[in-house]
């Protein structure tokens, strides 16, 4: 990757410099092995709240005011997130004005403080955000879906946690997971931008001193053994029922994770898939319908997702298991695995043209997979997948003993049933 150049320090803290020659905008994002995955049951919650936290206020920002000024009288944007493995931090500026959002980021990421009282504030914040969630079943059927498939694990629990843990959480709490896990050798940090890689790796040492310090926590592997289907019905007073129904799947660390993401996006994946032209189109029984593949270092998920008419929810139910059923049987044909290559690639060169995106791409494959992979590579990996591939994996992965279904609407009991 003649572009993309990485750099580990003696604290093994890895850095990562994409050039975009004439790219007027640069993007910097701090990528933490400091996921929900990594929490007890107890402290389910505190990746997330913790997120919150490091904006505000540290050394040189003393609070979110300060902070979000910064930013913002450069016109730039900022954000966080919290996943299953990982917590990001991001700053995208004009590239003129780098090194304000260097020094706002590694101030917060370095320096921040988790004073008491910005605590107290933020349980509020955070507890609406957790009643957002409750309220939109497009998104709670997606985490109920891994909790009965993943089980009473981390990766079976939502990120947002529990009103216990965002109610309780203490500044103590949150200096020991911090000091845990937002360690040098838990952490890439990537440029993406208009640089030279000696330019910006001179940026990023300069600002992102962190301390000789070593990852202190491990998380619990995750060995699934589903043997029976599995149906959950959660009642809810809904104009509209939003089901997830799927399987098991690889993990990320499996050399077929392509093949996954082709068999998914063949079966759901765009406006041209099986379930989008099958139970949408034919069938007008959803609104919404799309099938993913969420792959994580030990476990995954292969699932289809969809918001359907409320008194047709079985129907959509049975058509769904329908599509799974042929393409385990019958596999999917020549002319649907080359379009779904095409569609992947072309996908991912458009978003890559984002620096926001690129940073994440190339940070994920390092501080996942500590692989990074070009595109080109990527592609090439992609042109190998063969038919027999594809249709050897929907046989192991479309199981109908291994089924789940979640679904989110007004029922009282579970009137749903699998035809198999």
């Amino acid at each position: 990757m003649s572009n993309t150049h990485k750099k580990v320090l003696e604290n093994n803290l890895r850095l990562i410099v994409h050039s975009i020659p004439g790219s007027k905008s640069c993007n910097t994002l701090v990528l933490v092995g400091a996921g929900s995955r990594y929490e007890t049951l107890e402290q389910n919650g505190i990746a997330h709240f913790l997120e919150h936290m490091f904006f505000k206020g540290a050394k040189h920002y003393k609070n979110t005011k300060e902070v979000s000024e910064a930013i913002d009288g450069v016109g730039g944007e900022f954000n966080a997130f919290t996943a299953k493995e990982y917590a990001g931090y991001y700053v995208k500026v004009a590239k003129e004005h780098v090194e304000t959002s260097m020094n706002v980021l590694s101030d917060m990421m370095l320096n921040a403080t988790f004073e008491k009282h910005e605590i107290e504030k933020e349980r509020g914040v955070i507890l609406e955000e957790y009643n957002m969630y409750q309220d939109t079943p497009m998104y709670q059927a997606s985490w109920d879906f891994e909790k009965h498939l993943f089980g009473d694990h981390p990766m079976g629990r939502d990120q947002i946690g529990t009103k216990e843990l965002i109610k309780s959480v203490t500044q103590e709490q949150f200096f020991d997971f911090q000091q845990k896990l937002y360690t040098p050798d838990n952490t890439v940090i990537c440029l993406v931008g208009d640089f030279e890689s000696k330019e910006g790796f001179e940026l990023l040492e300069k600002y992102f001193q962190f301390p000789n310090t070593q990852k202190q926590l491990t998380f619990e592997p995750l060995k699934l053994n589903k043997t029976q289907p599995e149906i959950h019905v959660v009642h809810k007073k809904t104009e509209q029922a939003h089901l997830v129904i799927g399987f098991p799947s690889i993990n990320n660390q499996d050399p077929r994770k392509w093949t996954a993401k082709l068999l998914a996006t063949t079966l759901g994946g765009n406006m041209s898939s099986r379930m989008f032209l099958n139970i949408r189109e034919a069938k007008g029984l959803c609104y919404y319908i799309h099938t993913d593949c969420d792959l994580f270092s030990d476990c995954g998920s292969f699932s289809t997702r969809a918001g359907v008419d409320t008194t047709r929810a079985q129907d959509a139910i049975t058509a769904i298991e329908h599509e799974y059923k042929q393409a385990q049987e019958n596999g999917i044909t020549q002319k649907e695995l080359d379009k779904s290559k095409a569609y992947l690639l072309g996908k991912m060169q458009l978003r890559l043209e984002d620096s926001e995106y690129q940073a994440h791409f190339l940070a994920h494959q390092e501080l996942i997979q500590n692989d990074l992979k070009s595109v080109d590579e990527i592609k090439e990996v992609i042109d190998k997948v063969t038919l027999d591939d594809v249709n050897k994996l929907a046989k192991e992965l479309l199981d109908p003993s291994k089924l789940h279904l979640t679904i989110i609407g007004p029922y009282k009991d579970n009137q749903f049933s699998f035809t198999n």
